[in-house]
């Protein structure tokens, strides 16, 4: 008789998303229960489940003995590392990374264009109607055109890969950073049609090491690193010194991996001509942060993720998994734990 693989969603599924779970082996009981804390799911279920699938409810080890994996539905689990089960390292821990890509890399290309086409400029010119004088357009609003620039990606994680992905056909040039620059292809999850899995869509690949070669040279950085301790204010006021006076960072990763206060003088000082925000060191981001007022950055409250399919898209990956597990094959995007991601 096969073994009962006893599985828990911490919140609802998608429309069909039990049956689809159901029909892939009579082997798995799934349970749906809404939770927000562990203390939402009784005693009873903790001790029998074997496979979690979750946003952040996470038990007692004591509770949940028979416990093998979770499945988080979040591609980030730094805020997490501290939590006794994965300190343990006895349970398996996946992410979502790769689900949420397309999203998030047409955020930052929005920045990239609002930015080039000088729209913060155009919208306050709009709400003073004011209509330029021919001088005054070609001295304030002379575009920086993505075809004759070139774009940093830290991190070349499945956003950056996305990123590069949708740069191709402007014709920009990439530099990409990542930690293991001698292995250019990605082995995580991957959408058809997305990302660069084969390491093709990059001018040049350089170790994290060499940050500020790649800082001297972009004329917009995007920020998608992992938040590690190694990463923890990888931007600070040296690597700002770095940046092209007319460079703009975009920042989609971790609100701590930059230096906030470095990152006010950079912009104040004119270190750097401005940059995109969707998220911060403190969310929700304080009412006296001098971010706010300054007119060239753009703030987004931590929405760059969200997406009308993250749930299905979440559940595909899942299920991709669930069909691994059975066939007794390494799951997509296993974070190691000593990394952080």
């Amino acid at each position: 008789m096969k073994q009962v693989i006893h599985i828990l969603a911490t919140s609802p599924l998608p429309e069909g998303g039990e049956a689809r779970i159901k029909a892939i082996s009579d082997q798995f009981k799934l349970t749906v229960t809404r939770a927000s804390q562990p203390e939402d799911i009784p005693d009873s279920t903790w001790e029998s489940v074997n496979v979690l699938y979750t946003w952040n409810v996470l038990p007692d080890p004591a509770k949940a003995p028979n416990l093998k994996w979770v499945q988080f539905r979040s591609a980030g689990v730094d805020s997490h590392l501290d939590h006794p089960l994965l300190r343990d390292g006895d349970v398996t821990i996946t992410s979502m990374s790769g689900v949420i890509t397309s999203q998030i890399a047409e955020y930052v290309l929005m920045a990239m264009l609002a930015f080039g086409q000088k729209l913060p400029k155009l919208l306050r010119h709009q709400q003073a109607h004011h209509w330029p004088e021919p001088k005054e357009k070609w001295r304030d609003f002379m575009p920086v055109e993505l075809r004759h620039s070139t774009v940093g990606i830290l991190g070349y994680g499945s956003i950056g890969r996305q990123v590069a992905r949708l740069l191709q056909p402007f014709g920009a040039t990439v530099l990409a950073a990542k930690k293991d620059a001698m292995h250019p292809e990605d082995t995580g999850y991957t959408r058809e049609g997305m990302g660069d899995p084969h390491g093709e869509f990059f001018n040049r690949l350089y170790p994290i090491e060499a940050l500020h070669s790649l800082l001297e040279e972009s004329d917009f950085v995007v920020m998608a690193l992992p938040l590690t301790d190694a990463t923890h204010h990888i931007l600070d006021a040296r690597a700002f010194e770095s940046m092209k006076d007319s460079a703009y960072l975009i920042n989609v990763g971790r609100g701590e991996l930059i230096d906030e206060e470095a990152l006010v003088q950079a912009l104040k000082s004119k270190l750097i001509a401005g940059a995109a925000m969707d998220v911060f060191e403190e969310e929700p981001l304080p009412e006296d942060s001098p971010l706010w007022d300054m007119e060239n950055v753009i703030i987004s409250p931590h929405i760059s993720g969200i997406s009308p399919h993250l749930d299905a898209e979440t559940l595909d990956l899942f299920i991709e998994n669930l069909n691994r597990y059975l066939a007794e094959l390494p799951l997509y995007n296993q974070v190691d734990l000593r990394q952080g991601y």
